[in-house]
């Protein structure tokens, strides 16, 4: 059985639909493919799903020795985090309200 190294962003300020764009580009895919899928991506979630696999493979760099070249990206998935509720004052003393959303992003590494 292979083992599992994970990383996991919480609290992004990025809305999970924009996020899971660029994460289903990169689920399944080799850790080098996935990265430079990912770097040349222009979609605002690129910089942070970058950032978290290289996170992820730091992390099975530490935990033991591993070849990062056999590293797959297994799961990768984005929750929704929550919300911040803000109005926005419009014409004769009403509001619109405006949702700030967030979320949490997870990614798995399984060496093949």
């Amino acid at each position: 059985m292979s083992q599992s190294y994970s990383a996991k962003l919480t609290g992004v300020r990025i809305g999970a639909r924009k996020a899971r764009l660029v994460v289903d580009l990169v689920r399944g895919k080799q850790v080098q493919d996935a990265l430079d899928t990912v770097r040349f991506l222009n979609k605002r979630g690129a910089p942070v799903v970058f950032k978290l696999i290289s996170s992820a493979i730091a992390n099975a760099q530490q935990s033991s020795s591993v070849d990062v070249d056999s590293l797959v990206v297994s799961e990768a998935f984005v929750d929704e985090g929550p919300m911040l509720r803000r109005f926005l004052p419009r014409a004769k003393g009403s509001a619109s309200g405006i949702r700030k959303k967030s979320s949490h992003i997870t990614i798995k590494l399984r060496e093949v």
